[in-house]
């Protein structure tokens, strides 16, 4: 079959079936991801399994694309706005979700998975690391829906918001890290000096690339004249293509480069608004058609079975690191005690950027013996994230008594 009529079955078998998840009251990234499992080459055999495993420059082009995004929500001027509280709060519930999932998958990933022969620091300890540093992010896309949905406001809606706008930042960090470590441990590496100083090495580069790309795309858009939506898509896919392509050609990390270069854009362009409007306006609904779907069309569905055990412990130890990381950080901001005991439940939801990373550890030989665990086990968490996520934020929401429950009359 050809493989630009696969791209288009693709497309509008994932368009059609975010719509009908739409209309049942569930995200869409939901429909996307079972519109991906329908044409799952294990499930229907409809697509072959050669084109699925040649898709990597297509997600790579949408994740660069959703990290420069995720870059934009970091506005400086928003930051000194919303306070100390969303500081606080985000830094410790990313973290936290980050060190409950790695200390409780080192501890029961031998108890779990005992054929593994790779032992403790070869297998148990990267597969912790990778999998914590994908707990960190959230998705703020069903807490939204249900906010507009159902006209919530205040307090607690706007911290959930504001710490889901940053945590991704973390997310990228943490896994930036993460993968620096993982790979040492598999490759038997001793750590001295220069393994920390690595990885550290690797982010600056990836933050100086970024802040380049970043700085001539706010260039060429000043002294160019024309400025109409075509240039201005044009101008960015190929800036954010470099940027993507110099960051992986130099060893550094290109979901941190193109990250950068969106907040460079964001804090520093003045056309900032129309950029980003442009993006969410033509691009954001098709990237994340083919992202979802085509990352849904990985699952093996072998590993997701055995390796279910993995999918519940890692939903349950992120949840309670992201519940305690919120009171914590709640309780030293000082914040009102509905955000404390309410924020996290906004926080739970979960998608986007992390199916993006576990595809990207599937790409590297390094990770070959977990990273097909890894993917399963994060577009299974996905799954049931995107289902959940919405009843667990409107709960929550009630509670805050941010949503006005209206009562039926016989």
């Amino acid at each position: 079959m050809q493989p630009i009529l696969l791209i288009g079955i693709i497309i509008f078998t994932g368009f059609i079936v975010g719509e009908i998840c739409t209309r049942i009251g569930l995200p869409k990234v939901t429909g996307y991801i079972l519109a991906g499992l329908i044409l799952n080459p294990q499930l229907t055999h409809f697509v072959p399994e050669t084109f699925v495993v040649h898709t990597d420059l297509v997600t790579n082009i949408a994740l660069s694309f959703i990290t420069f995004s995720v870059g934009g929500t970091l506005l400086f001027s928003k930051i000194r706005i919303l306070g100390k509280s969303i500081i606080y709060i985000t830094i410790f519930e990313a973290q936290f979700a980050f060190l409950f999932v790695a200390v409780f998958f080192v501890l029961l990933g031998p108890v779990l998975l005992p054929s593994a022969g790779n032992g403790m620091v070869a297998f148990f300890i990267p597969l912790a690391l990778l999998l914590a540093s994908l707990a960190s992010p959230t998705d703020p896309s069903a807490t939204l829906a249900v906010e507009h949905e159902y006209k919530a406001k205040g307090e607690v809606t706007s911290t959930i918001m504001g710490v889901a706008a940053f945590d991704d930042i973390f997310g990228i960090i943490n896994y930036s890290l993460a993968i620096s470590f993982a790979g040492m441990c598999i490759q038997h590496e001793s750590i001295g000096l220069a393994s920390i100083v690595r990885p550290l090495l690797q982010i600056a580069g990836s933050i100086i690339g970024g802040i380049l790309f970043g700085l001539l795309l706010n260039f060429l858009i000043k002294v160019i004249k024309k400025e109409s939506e075509g240039v201005l898509i044009s101008l960015i896919i190929s800036l954010l293509a470099l940027c993507y392509g110099v960051a992986g050609l130099l060893g550094a990390d290109e979901l941190l480069s193109t990250m950068t270069m969106g907040i460079v854009v964001v804090n520093y362009n003045i056309k900032k608004e129309k950029i980003f409007n442009i993006l969410e306006r033509y691009t954001e609904e098709l990237i994340f058609v083919l992202f979802f779907t085509i990352s849904a069309m990985h699952l093996d569905f072998s590993v997701l079975v055995s390796n279910y055990l993995f999918i519940i412990i890692f939903i349950l130890f992120r949840s309670a690191g992201k519940f305690a990381g919120t009171f914590m950080g709640g309780k030293l901001a000082k914040s009102s005690l509905p955000v404390q005991k309410y924020t996290a439940g906004g926080l739970i939801p979960q998608g986007g950027i992390v199916v993006g990373l576990a595809l990207l550890i599937q790409q590297q030989p390094t990770f070959h013996s977990i990273s097909t665990i890894i993917l399963n086990v994060i577009i299974g968490a996905t799954i049931i994230h995107e289902i959940l996520g919405p009843v667990v934020s409107k709960i929550t929401l009630i509670k805050a008594g941010e949503i006005k429950v209206i009562k039926k009359h016989k």
